[in-house]
C-alpha cells in the first residue's frame, strides 16, 4: 500500500485484503510503505519477488509521478490484475451560477477571455487540476484559459465555491456531496464513461455534449513484472469476485467510492490511456520534465 494508514485509498485497500483473505482461504498483511509522494510503496510493488505473494494497488499518481521526474517506475512497469475503483472528475458551479447546464457553461467559456473565469478543487497539478486541463484541451481551449485557485483538498475547493469566490469547482461527486444536499452548489456533468448511480441526474460529457472524454482517480491491484500467467488469473478471478461481492459494493458506496472492475488486459490498458492524458495535461502546465 503505497499510501498511509487511515486515508481513503488504505481503507479500500484493507477491505480488499479482508475479502480475498476470506476467497482464496490465504492469509494477506497490508504493509502501507508510504513515502516520496508515492514514489517508495509503488517502487516496493514493482521490485517484489514475482511469485504472487506480494502485490499492492497502484493509484493514479503512477501515471504522474514519472513525468515530474520523482521516478522511472511507469504503468507498465507492472503485471496489472485488475482494476477496482474509479471516482470521476465533475464539474460542479455555485447553485446561484447563471450556468444552468454544462453546455451553457462551456459555450461561456469559450467565448470568454482568458482567465476571466475561476476554477478550483486541488493544487496546481494535482488530479483534479488536470482533469479540468484535459478537459479544456478537448473543448480547444489553453490550459490557462481558465484562471486556477489552488486549494489544499477538494472540501476547501467546495467552500471557495459555495462562497462564490470561484465560478467552478472539480471533484469527485461524493466530495461535492455536501454543499449539493445544502444546495449550495450544483453539479453539471461528470467526466466518465456512465453516469453515476449515486447522482442520476448528473449526465456525462458524452450525453450533454458529445465529448468523448473522461478523468479522475484510479485505484487497481497489480504485480512485479514476470508475474507467471496462471497466478494472475486465480488472482483476477478472485479481484473479479471480490468487486462483484454485496459487502464490498455496500463499503465502497457508503464511503462514496465508485466501483469500476477491468481484467488485467483491461487494466493495462486503461493505465495507457490514463498515462498518456497525465503527461498531456501535464506538460500542458508546465510540469512535466523533459
Amino acid at each position: 500500500m503505497p499510501w498511509a494508514a487511515g486515508g481513503g485509498t488504505d481503507a479500500v485497500a484493507r477491505m480488499i485484503a479482508s475479502l480475498l483473505e476470506r476467497d482464496l482461504g490465504q492469509p494477506i498483511v497490508v504493509v502501507n510503505r508510504t513515502g516520496g509522494s508515492g514514489v517508495v510503496g509503488h517502487a516496493a510493488i514493482a521490485h517484489a519477488a514475482p511469485d504472487g505473494h506480494a502485490i499492492g494497488m497502484l493509484t493514479l499518481e503512477i501515471a504522474m509521478m514519472h513525468w515530474v521526474g520523482l521516478t522511472e517506475l511507469t504503468p507498465r512497469s507492472y503485471a496489472p490484475i485488475a482494476l477496482l475503483n474509479q471516482d470521476p472528475a465533475a464539474v460542479l458551479v455555485n447553485a446561484a451560477s447563471p450556468h444552468a447546464d454544462i453546455r451553457a457553461l462551456a459555450e461561456a467559456l469559450r467565448a470568454a477571455p482568458p482567465r476571466r473565469f475561476k476554477g478550483t478543487g486541488s493544487g496546481r497539478g494535482g488530479s483534479w487540476h488536470l482533469a479540468f486541463v484535459g478537459w479544456l484541451r478537448a473543448m480547444g481551449l489553453g490550459a490557462d484559459h481558465v484562471l486556477w485557485v489552488p486549494v489544499e483538498g477538494a472540501a476547501l475547493g467546495m467552500q471557495e465555491l459555495a462562497a462564490g469566490g470561484v465560478d467552478l469547482t472539480v471533484c469527485s461527486l461524493p466530495e461535492g456531496k455536501g454543499m449539493i444536499d445544502a444546495r449550495r452548489a450544483r453539479p453539471l456533468a461528470v467526466m466518465a464513461a456512465e453516469r453515476n448511480a449515486a447522482f442520476p441526474g448528473v449526465p456525462t460529457l458524452k450525453e450533454a455534449l458529445g465529448m468523448d472524454y473522461a478523468a479522475g482517480l484510479w485505484r487497481g491491484i497489480a504485480g512485479p513484472p514476470g508475474l507467471p500467467a496462471e497466478i494472475r488469473q486465480v488472482l483476477g478471478a478472485a479481484l473479479d469476485r471480490v468487486h462483484r461481492s454485496e459487502e464490498f459494493r455496500a463499503f465502497m458506496a457508503t464511503r462514496g467510492f465508485g466501483t469500476s472492475f477491468a481484467d488485467a488486459a483491461g487494466f493495462a490498458a486503461f493505465m495507457d490511456r490514463s498515462d498518456a492524458a497525465m503527461g498531456q495535461a501535464l506538460r500542458d502546465v508546465g510540469l512535466a520534465k523533459g
